[in-house]
């Protein structure tokens, strides 16, 4: 590490060849608030410096797209003058150093994202990863995570609508908070994060500058260890500042007043300023002793590099500063003009009449390094592949393998998360939390959004490729069991330290499986975020790159009648549409009846996949399906059974399965991909037969719904393999998880 002499920051990450390089750029040495903003804005946070390469890869264009990659998030038009607005974001190492302040200030940095663009926010998810929580430190993560997500999203008074949570023993030490936000706009007030107009005021608005979130950038672009847990780095959030500076900006973008906007995110005033800058192909100089702070001790390189919270920079039209000032202090918001737009593209940093730092915009931007970074197999790749299914023994009785499986936190009712959640405020909401996919009305058109998270860790573990283009697949068909058709992608590609070959090898083919996914089903990925150096003590994370799409729907027939999982009459017949092989490899199965993490995981064909999604996507939107449930992580039981716990009438189901020559628990639990259950009225079972026969996709009929069980049995011999109660099932489903928190008290340590 080089250190700085005068004004000294606590440490960088800058090597040795980077500081050369920054040598060369400035053609002098740095002093210490330029090394800090150079370690801020070259931190891999920052500059995505290993992660540029791959990421070229991603389809980012589109009939629905308006802006992609690059701007604060995503925009999609939806029609009738309205668009859509999206980005998923990381906060895993905050959330581990203090996770109740990390998760909140991941909801309040994405929620700026959103209204940034002009957006009202209208509805957030989250993908949770834990390590187990038979260990208490586990337990604690996740309470104080879910505590702070809640805590925001509901004073700010933005719904928590849906995610995903998953436990597994590589989340111990590096728990991934992932947090999607959705926010809706009228496509003429879209703004976006450029300066522009030599002499434009450059103007800070919301809280003061103090020192929390200091090297926060850097932080998240390093391995953790005992060096690294420093609770300052680590955001504080305030979400009722946050809700004015909401209005405050929504109500500034309608005045007319801006010419482009952005939050103090990952390197604070830094990036702000900067990114500007470079996107407007001009300069910015500000002046810190105008800039509003906690404390007057506060030095520049603080200043500089501060994370603090419900901040934002814009630049404005000159001569309608009062306006500005006007509206910021009606919502008694600090506001102060700190600098100005200059045509020289320098990135000038006075206090008072002192220069504490002149860096040439670009050296902060398009010249930061870019790495090719080696890539290397796994030497356990193939040991990881192996599998001897016939040495795996089926269990002696499916039904009690079923029930532990509903029991497992993976599978357990996720309502002890959820209800301390508000997911009907803005009463904006169609399905709420536990119902799959969420979906969210437009009340001013005939349109509904669906969106859905998904991802599968070790799918992506045991081949990557596939890892990636399931967590697209999976996301697509949860979309299409409601009727949506989907029109963008963000994604959240968390891995380990990119300096390992083996992290780069698993990161280039997951982002390869998914381009390719993306263009086979024509879903362009228009935002998203990469998290690396996911590791703790030299112990990294599994590959996990996580999906977050939309979808609309285009009519009211599924906003107000929607198309929902659970079983609702007797008497209807059960469809299983896609084919089931014995695909075992990576099952949770195997995780959690035999303790394997192993195998192939199942295959895609895009082209299948394709059709089948299509084809219930077509039956939604006619009418003609009363449910429909993607078979995915559980295989085939776990669907038919959630299909019964989620029914509002208690209804159950009779299945008789004719099997082709695999095995009964590939045929129950076996995860094959391109598969969805689905329900009609038994006069309507052959207009949904010849949709899928002139469609030439594999189909079943299972059986039919009715009593209070789900009833599963096999022919040529006939004999019941599973019969459970809907009472069995959904005691060891809801209390899966809650057993943890209302039985197991023991304190974290």
């Amino acid at each position: 590490m080089i250190k700085s002499e005068q004004d000294a920051v606590p440490y960088h990450t800058l090597t040795d060849d980077e500081y050369k390089k920054v040598v060369t750029l400035l053609d002098r040495k740095p002093n210490a608030t330029e090394l800090a903003i150079f370690s801020a804005m070259w931190s891999e946070h920052c500059s995505y410096k290993s992660s540029k390469p791959f990421l070229k890869r991603f389809p980012t264009e589109g009939e629905h797209v308006i802006h992609g990659p690059g701007e604060n998030a995503g925009v999609v038009d939806i029609g009738d003058g309205w668009v859509a607005v999206f980005k998923i974001e990381s906060h895993n190492h905050p959330s581990y150093i203090e996770p109740f302040q990390g998760a909140a200030t991941g909801v309040g940095g994405i929620l700026r994202d959103i209204f940034t663009m002009g957006a009202r926010p209208v509805a957030l998810l989250n993908s949770l990863r834990f390590g187990p929580l038979e260990v208490p430190k586990n337990r604690y993560l996740m309470e104080q995570v879910v505590a702070g997500i809640a805590g925001y999203g509901n004073c700010i008074g933005v719904p928590t609508v849906g995610g995903e949570i998953v436990f597994n023993e590589t989340y111990s030490k590096n728990p991934l908070v992932n947090v999607f936000c959705l926010g809706i706009a009228k496509k003429e007030d879209i703004v976006t994060a450029k300066a522009g107009g030599i002499g434009n005021p450059v103007i800070y608005v919301g809280s003061k500058t103090g020192r929390d979130g200091v090297h926060g950038a850097t932080m998240a672009s390093a391995e953790l260890d005992e060096a690294t847990e420093d609770r300052h780095t680590v955001q504080v959030g305030d979400p009722f500042t946050e809700k004015r500076l909401v209005e405050a900006c929504l109500e500034l973008i309608h005045s007319g007043t801006l010419v482009g906007i952005q939050d103090m995110g990952a390197a604070g005033l830094t990036s702000s300023a900067t990114e500007m800058a470079d996107r407007g192909d001009c300069g910015i100089e500000i002046d810190l002793s105008k800039v509003p702070l906690r404390e007057a001790s506060i030095t520049p390189p603080e200043i500089m590099i501060s994370e603090s919270q419900e901040r934002m920079l814009l630049v404005a039209e000159k001569g309608r500063e009062n306006e500005v000032f006007a509206i910021f202090k009606k919502w008694d918001l600090d506001v102060a003009e700190i600098g100005r737009v200059t045509n020289d593209h320098l990135f000038k940093v006075k206090q008072g009449d002192r220069i504490v730092a002149e860096i040439p915009v670009k050296a902060l931007t398009a010249e930061a390094p870019i790495y090719e970074r080696p890539v290397k197999e796994p030497r356990f790749q193939d040991m990881l592949l192996g599998i001897h299914i016939d040495a795996i023994a089926e269990p002696k009785s499916y039904s009690k393998a079923l029930l532990s499986l509903l029991a497992s936190p993976n599978f357990a009712s996720k309502k002890w998360v959820y209800e301390q959640y508000d997911h009907m405020v803005q009463t904006n909401t169609v399905l709420a939390p536990g119902q799959g996919t969420a979906v969210i009305r437009l009340k001013e058109t005939d349109k509904a959004l669906a969106i859905t998270t998904d991802g599968n860790s070790t799918y992506a573990l045991l081949n990557p490729y596939f890892g990636g283009a399931i967590a697209v697949a999976e996301a697509a068909r949860n979309l299409a069991c409601v009727g949506a058709k989907p029109i963008g992608l963000t994604n959240c590609l968390n891995f380990g330290s990119p300096e390992r070959p083996e992290t780069m090898w698993s990161f280039g083919l997951a982002v390869e499986g998914m381009s390719d996914a993306c263009k086979r089903f024509n879903i362009p990925v228009v935002s998203g975020n990469v998290s690396l150096y996911n590791e703790t003590l030299g112990l990294g994370i599994y590959p996990t790159p996580i999906v977050g799409m939309v979808g609309l729907i285009d009519g009211t027939a599924l906003i107000e009648h929607p198309l929902t999982p659970g079983f609702k009459s007797s008497g209807e017949k059960i469809v299983l549409i896609g084919e089931t092989r014995e695909e075992l490899g990576g099952s949770a199965y195997l995780k959690i009846i035999h303790s394997q993490e192993r195998g192939y995981p199942p295959n895609l064909d895009f082209d299948k996949e394709n059709g089948v999604q299509n084809l219930v996507r077509e039956a939604a939107q006619s009418g003609l399906l009363t449910a429909a449930h993607d078979c995915s992580e559980g295989g085939l039981a776990i669907a038919l059974a959630e299909c019964c716990l989620l029914s509002p009438a208690g209804v159950g189901g009779k299945v008789v399965l004719s099997p082709p020559s695999i095995r009964t628990d590939g045929l129950l639990f076996g995860e094959s991909q391109s598969r969805v259950i689905v329900t009609v009225k038994a006069e309507a079972l052959q207009s949904l037969e010849n949709q899928i026969t002139a469609q030439g996709l594999p189909y079943t009929v299972l059986g039919e719904t009715g009593g209070n069980a789900l009833d599963i049995s096999i022919e040529n011999p006939k004999r019941s393999i599973i019969r459970l109660s809907i009472d069995k099932m959904k005691a060891a489903h809801e209390n899966g998880l809650t057993d943890y928190f209302n039985k197991r008290a023991e304190p974290a340590t």
